[in-house]
């Protein structure tokens, strides 16, 4: 009985809440006013066809002691027009993709360029459904994205991104951009100069790894004018974000500090962290010891500025020791750092929570589990109140770390789907596995589990893989089996309904995307070439597949005649990796006749092998999502004059190659099957490697690898710091007609 008064309590304490924010921020007109503009951005019309209606139907439990707000919506049809009814804009919004997926056969993508048109005549609702949500939260990207997909957005690519969000339900997005800009101002209030900050940050598309504390420097100074266009840009985005009743997840403190400091601060605990990725000594960060006095002051300065630019959801996203490893490995070091981050974050905003990937438990895990044991990472999860906490299982396709902490011993957790590592355009997506352990989480997870979300690094080639992530957020009807969402997947893939493309789309998700994304999924093609291994650090050209099986699914694919941007995508999409497999089985064929010195064949084979590259920089070229001109581009956009858009085009061809200064270990880490890059960076290794090879082959000498590998890294550098060459940046050719000349 009187757990029942607490529950009736909370309930009417958190309805009066409900309705007093709602007055404020929030209110029933503007929340249908926010979808109806949304409506009219992604199809280009007014939303005359549509109501949108709010309706607040209770408060679940989730299994946590407190209830939250239920999210569901309803379609109905009702004197020709089609009626949606939920709780809040974010449900509204997921309501009208599903009837634009399930009833329209559409599929609006991620990108500014992806939008849709309805058809004539709206199709009706013949019966109602409700759908609810299974999950309270629904998290999305990744520090990465933020380097590899992200640096050069303006506010037209964010605003049909974050469109996209609300159409997939996500209401817990990371939001870090234009933090530079509050650290520029309290770096500068206490003490340290203009030319000591900014040149503390790396160039743009680093910035996600200087966040994470393991670089500084690299690519800087940071000009100005970017520290401004960030800072005008993240007002937009958390303001939009609101709007579509998300919790933009801001960032924090997390010790990360100029070397600098020391200058003004000698008294401060302030050491350099271990080295990260093989760069030099003088780009090894700092971090000030959360257990220092100094460490609370810092955080309230942030906390307090960002509050004043940005707002505040009071969720914050700190990271520490991510891929670094800490001085002491003694648990009871461990929870002291992490208590003192979550005490200094609550007395800068007593309603904070603290949101962390787990992402250090598997990249470090022979550390954080040594000799299978767990009282490491126990102990700094758990020196804080779990009430206070959101963690990311970061991995969960690879690695479910919930599965080796008891759950994390109570502390809420998302379960997320990677899928993606640098951008890597590669086809990958196990998900007959993924829907499996999605499943099992909600079978034996524990009531901490609180959330579906996903942390791909890059917006990659498989963008199907995140809607379905965020669709098994709710209890949708069409989720009897993956056989079962192949079939609607088809149809709006397609954009209508054909056996023939439902055939193809099955064998796809059966036999082609069955295996999980790993860091260097690339295809050869992409790396620098080896007889053996790619001396690229991080390589993993595996595919478990036939490349027939894949061809032929092309080729229904075509025979279907479907329409539209994701049609053409996928056409071209597809293509490019039967095309880079097929480079990878005549490349062993070279091999074997260059071992039996069969010069002839080798050259013949040089030359096919060679002729791949100009398909696919043709294919490629037909679509916007495959262009190295339009990220280049890009990237010049943000330039105040001429310098300051040639340093951010450096900044923009690195990143896609050496990553870093010649030679770096992360070298190919973020390859792409791009147009620009097929032409201008693989094929020209191709060529020198093919030359050099036939040249040692025609004098009867061994093939010195080492020496072509400091040949290419040459030539590697040179492209990135001399701007080698100008790309185009819109698409060129007609993709389906480039795919079936390619496949005839």
């Amino acid at each position: 009985m009187k757990h029942f008064l607490r529950l009736v309590v909370a309930v009417v304490v958190i309805s009066v809440a409900a309705v007093f924010l709602r007055a404020e921020k929030f209110s029933d007109d503007s929340q249908i006013a926010s979808v109806q503009q949304l409506v009219k951005r992604v199809t280009g019309q007014f939303p005359s066809g549509f109501v949108f209606r709010l309706e607040d139907r209770g408060f679940e439990d989730f299994g946590h002691d407190e209830p939250v707000v239920a999210d569901w919506f309803r379609l109905e049809s009702e004197k020709g027009k089609i009626v949606i009814t939920g709780n809040d804009a974010n449900s509204l919004a997921v309501g009208f993709n599903y009837y634009l997926k399930y009833y329209c056969n559409l599929n609006v993508g991620w990108f500014k360029n992806e939008k849709v048109t309805l058809p004539e005549v709206l199709p009706e609702v013949l019966s109602p459904i409700e759908v609810n949500a299974r999950v309270e939260d629904r998290f999305f990207l990744n520090y990465c994205t933020y380097g590899y997909t992200m640096p050069w957005w303006k506010w037209e690519d964010w605003e049909h991104f974050i469109d996209w969000m609300a159409l997939n339900g996500i209401n817990l997005p990371l939001a870090i951009t234009g933090q530079e800009a509050i650290w520029y101002r309290i770096w500068t209030e206490m003490g340290l100069t203009d030319e000591q900050v900014r040149s503390y940050f790396t160039g743009p598309a680093h910035l996600p790894w200087h966040r994470m504390l393991n670089i500084d420097h690299w690519g800087g100074p940071l000009p100005k004018s970017w520290l401004d266009g960030q800072e005008a840009l993240q007002k937009k985005i958390v303001a939009r974000e609101r709007e579509f009743n998300m919790r933009p997840v801001l960032p924090a403190f997390a010790g990360h500090v100029p070397a600098a400091l020391k200058e003004v601060a000698p008294e401060a605990r302030i050491e350099r962290m271990s080295d990260w990725a093989g760069f030099a000594l003088e780009d090894y960060p700092y971090f000030l010891d959360p257990m220092d006095p100094l460490f609370p002051v810092i955080q309230k300065k942030f906390v307090e500025k960002e509050t004043e630019l940005y707002g505040t959801d009071h969720i914050y996203g700190i990271d520490i020791f991510n891929e670094m490893i800490p001085r002491s490995w003694e648990p009871d070091y461990l929870a002291g750092v992490s208590k003192g981050v979550y005490e200094s974050l609550a007395a800068a905003d007593p309603d904070a929570i603290w949101l962390q990937m787990t992402w250090l438990f598997y990249n470090e895990r022979k550390y954080w589990f040594e000799n299978d044991s767990d009282e490491r990472v126990k102990a700094f999860l758990t020196s804080y109140p779990a009430d206070k906490s959101i963690l990311l299982d970061y991995y969960c396709e690879r690695m479910e770390v919930w599965q080796k902490t008891q759950s994390y011993y109570g502390v809420p957790f998302i379960w997320c789907y990677l899928g993606n590592f640098g951008g890597n355009t590669y086809l990958a997506g196990n998900i007959e596995d993924v829907n499996a352990k999605i499943e099992n989480a909600f079978d034996k997870a524990g009531y901490n589990f609180k959330g579906i979300g996903s942390t791909l690094e890059g917006f990659d080639c498989n963008p199907f893989m995140y809607q379905y992530i965020f669709e098994k957020a709710w209890d949708f009807p069409l989720h009897r089996s993956v056989k079962d969402y192949a079939q609607r997947l088809a149809d709006r893939r397609l954009g209508k309904e054909d056996e023939l493309g439902r055939l193809a789309w099955n064998e796809l998700l059966e036999k082609i995307y069955i295996d999980r994304s790993v860091p260097g999924h690339s295809p050869i093609i992409n790396l620098r070439p080896s007889f053996g291994r790619s001396s690229s650090y991080h390589s993993s050209v595996r595919f478990t597949y036939q490349n027939d099986v894949l061809i032929d699914d092309i080729k229904a694919l075509l025979a279907a005649d479907g329409s539209g941007a994701a049609y053409e995508f996928d056409l071209v999409n597809f293509t490019r990796q039967w095309l880079s497999n097929g480079f990878e089985a005549k490349f062993a064929e070279y091999k074997k006749a260059y071992e039996a010195k069969d010069e002839r064949t080798v050259k013949a084979l040089s030359r096919e092998l060679l002729n791949t590259f100009d398909k696919l920089e043709t294919l490629l070229q037909s679509q916007s999502y495959f262009l190295l001109g339009k990220w280049i581009a890009d990237a010049r956009s943000w330039g105040a004059d001429e310098a300051e858009a040639d340093y951010f085009e450096s900044n923009a061809r690195n990143l896609l190659t050496t990553w870093g200064d010649r030679g770096n270990l992360l070298t190919d880490y973020a390859d792409r099957t791009w147009a620009g890059l097929v032409s201008s960076y693989y094929k020209p290794r191709w060529e020198m490697f093919f030359a050099d090879a036939e040249a040692a082959l025609a004098a009867g000498v061994e093939f010195d690898q080492k020496a072509f590998d400091e040949k290419c890294k040459d030539f590697e550098y040179r492209w990135w710091a001399e701007r080698q060459g100008s790309f185009t940046a819109v698409p060129v050719g007609n993709s389906v007609e480039l795919v079936k000349e390619i496949v005839k």
